[in-house]
């Protein structure tokens, strides 16, 4: 890809045009932490796991130095499984994670872990032996590991060498490991975990899995040599400094392959742990172009494939048996948009069939079938798209989440072996999210809404009903520290309007809110495919401190969101951006028709999709409705985006040209019509910094000026140091001097 650079002189005379506002103090970014950083969050329970049975659970201390037992009813302390003080032969300061094996007899803890994309880490893992107290190193050649996995007797891990892409198995019994693989190479070949695009598109950070009798061990192979290589530049930095690139810069590459272009090649493998032998399982359609999920069934000789084409309109399930190669195709759901990431994304395998989700019926729903292909249940509701699916408890119970009443709250429903719904926890509205117990006997309610911080509730599962066992979490605590911070958000529905039907949308108001007023408004949105930013739960974020400081925030989602069914979602397919911004548009025209609001001073904001969509608004010449707009880390053509992502919405450029040309800001510069910021990481491994640059190039190429703030050396989250708060800082800066507030 050739990309065009800028002068560092052109780059900094755009970040200093209509630079009058005071830069973001350290005050201000300290306030702004009381609404955004991780402080600001209520308690929620993580970090546990349920032992054999479900009775107990295990969670690490909060000096990281041991791994507790308490019991699942009670919360009391139990016992102590692990102390880094007691364990013998290997002596560690503290521990950063654990993962108990299937039967609890050995643990896998790990130090010095280390992030390599969004999901992915390596980090340097140990194994202890409860019974005996050893601590050992999982590897004694490999120092560090990636994507360690336990098999189902507990007496093997197998796991990726990051620095050679190869596959191992340490028997665990023995001491010993075993290379599975040899043809690993960074940038060429990797083995048993995904590359940058599966990772980031298909939510995922291990693609292996083992047989449940063990002597199998299925993985996938990802050969990305003739995938174009992309690099970002590394400085020193303040953010934890690079020392190494103090007087040079430094480059980070990685495989990422962008619309149109060649994809990993992705294969299937077997291996036998007794004759150490490996297999390619050979799909039968030629059709396929993604693996995005394996998974075994009940027994080894039962390995479910998902697959999708190119174009991600068709879904195919294969049944595998890894012994003999022999493939047979279970499964197909096809589209005429595309096939939701939900919809394989959370297959689960039991032990009487598999399940998968669909929007076939016009609302996304799970479906049941055998190991023969042959359906057997129906889970969702009529008209509510179902949102989770957890899985099945022993009465045969099936248990999911949905959007509903509302298409802005969530509810947990279970559907007993009779076909009987009931509704678990809260039935007010809200959001009520379910951790269950792997085998289905417990469960932990958290309910939020608007007003309300979540509170955790323990229930136990069973024939009848579940009953209350007791409350995990209150946030007693947490409401009355952030009482004073919260203003609750209202919903409200924008009303039709030429093409845009009813919307769904949220307002924050001041406290001292005077409809007599006019009041400086900032529109927030995502936009994206399938997502949602109107949901009735609870937030504390950077919005609440803009509306205490005399802004109103409105977000509004628009066609092309999830929770809505099919059709108001996949409206927007080959032509992403069109009417998310007439959507925006329309929703701005009618908030400026509002008595509080001053239709002079309408600010837009949005991150990546968002700030692709802000970028949309913002270059409708004359007939914008914005004064301002703010766009991070934004697309700014979706020929820059990677394949996965890009083509699942507008398929290639080569089959779709006319979308990709109407849809990319970079073809639309030249009708920027209102102020503009724009923000991004440097090492922004998912949206470029290209995407920016390239942008502001057509401005200057149009004699057009924007601001930049610019993070060294931050992601696409940029988060770290507190540059999070800085963030809001200079968007709040921005939007003061630009729209004017208190």
């Amino acid at each position: 890809m050739n990309i065009r650079t800028i002068s560092l002189s052109a780059i900094l005379a755009f970040a200093f045009v209509g630079a009058s506002a005071a830069m973001p103090s350290r005050n201000l970014q300290q306030e702004l932490e009381k609404y955004t950083a991780p402080a600001a969050r209520p308690a929620a329970p993580s970090g546990i796991a349920y032992m054999p049975g479900g009775e107990s659970y295990a969670e690490l201390s909060a000096d990281c130095h041991k791994i507790i037992i308490r019991k699942t009813a009670t919360g009391a302390e139990e016992s102590v499984l692990f102390d880094v003080d007691n364990a013998r032969e290997t002596r560690l300061a503290a521990i950063e994670g654990f993962t108990l094996s299937p039967d609890a007899s050995r643990i896998l803890v790990w130090t010095a872990e280390k992030p390599i994309y969004r999901r992915s880490t390596s980090a340097e893992y140990y194994v202890y032996e409860v019974r005996s107290r050893l601590l050992r190193p999982l590897s004694k050649t490999i120092r560090r590991q990636r994507a360690p996995l336990f098999s189902p007797n507990s007496r093997m891990v197998a796991f990726t060498d990051p620095a050679t892409n190869n596959l191992f198995v340490a028997k665990l019994d023995y001491g010993s490991e075993v290379a599975v693989t040899t043809d690993g190479a960074p940038g060429k070949v990797i083995n048993g975990v995904p590359d940058w695009t599966y990772e980031e598109e298909f939510a995922t950070a291990s693609s292996m899995t083992w047989a449940p009798d063990n002597l199998t061990l299925c993985y996938l192979r990802y050969d990305e040599t003739d995938v174009p290589s992309y690099s970002l530049t590394l400085y020193e930095g303040a953010c934890d400094p690079r020392r190494e690139y103090a007087l040079y810069p430094g480059t980070f590459t990685c495989k990422y392959p962008v619309a149109g272009e060649k994809n990993s090649t992705v294969t299937l493998h077997s291996y036998d742990i007794e004759t150490r032998k490996t297999k390619e399982i050979a799909l039968p359609a030629a059709s396929v172009e993604y693996i995005p999920r394996i998974a075994y069934g009940p027994d080894a000789a039962t390995l479910m494939v998902a697959t999708l084409n190119r174009d991600q309109n068709r879904l195919e399930i294969f049944r595998a048996n890894p012994k003999s190669t022999v493939v047979k195709s279970l499964y197909v759901d096809e589209s005429k948009a595309w096939i939701p990431e939900a919809a394989y994304a959370h297959m689960v395998c039991d032990a009487d069939g598999f399940t998968v989700g669909s929007l076939r019926s016009g609302f996304f729903k799970y479906y049941t079938y055998s190991y023969q292909g042959s359906p057997t249940a129906e889970t969702g509701l009529p008209d509510a798209d179902a949102t989770a699916y957890y899985g099945k408890d022993a009465a045969g119970a099936r248990y999911f989440q949905a959007a509903a009443p509302t298409p802005a709250d969530r509810t947990v429903y279970a559907i007993d072996a009779k076909g009987r719904l009931k509704t678990l926890g809260n039935t007010d509205g809200g959001t009520t999210d379910a951790t269950f117990a792997p085998e289905m006997n417990f469960v932990t309610l958290g309910h939020s809404d608007a007003a309300t911080p979540p509170v955790y509730t323990l229930y136990k599962t069973g024939d009848a009903d579940i009953r209350r066992v007791r409350t995990v979490e209150d946030n007693e605590a947490y409401k009355a520290a952030t009482g004073r911070l919260g203003v609750v958000k209202e919903f409200f529905t924008i009303p039709a309007s030429g093409a845009s039907p009813a919307l769904k949308a949220y307002i924050v108001k001041p406290e001292n809110f005077n409809a007599a007023k006019k009041y400086p408004v900032i529109m927030s949105q995502y936009s994206g495919p399938g997502s949602q930013s109107v949901l009735n739960r609870w937030s504390l974020d950077w919005e609440q401190y803009f509306a205490a400081h005399g802004f109103i925030v409105v977000c509004v989602d628009g066609r092309g969101t999830g929770g809505r069914g099919a059709e108001f979602m996949q409206t927007v397919y080959r032509r992403l951006g069109r009417l998310e911004t007439e959507d925006q548009t329309a929703a701005a025209r009618y908030i400026a028709s509002m008595p509080w609001a001053d239709p002079a001073r309408i600010g837009l904001y949005g991150w990546s999709y968002g700030g692709y969509e802000a970028l949309m608004c913002a270059t409708q010449g004359h007939a914008t409705p914005f004064a301002a707009a703010v766009a991070v880390a934004p697309v700014t053509d979706w020929r820059l985006y990677d394949t996965v992502y890009a083509e699942r919405f507008m398929l290639t450029p080569g089959q779709n040209d006319d979308g990709y040309t109407e849809s990319a800001p970079l073809n639309r510069a030249a009708s920027l019509a209102c102020h503009l910021l724009m923000m991004y990481g440097t090492a922004d491994d998912n949206v470029h910094p290209a995407n920016t640059l390239e942008f502001v190039a057509r401005l200057q190429n149009e004699g057009l000026m924007c601001d930049m703030f610019v993070f060294p050396n931050m992601n696409h989250s940029i988060n770290g140091c507190r540059t999070r708060a800085l963030v809001w800082a200079r968007m709040f800066n921005f939007f003061s001097e630009k729209l004017g507030n208190e």
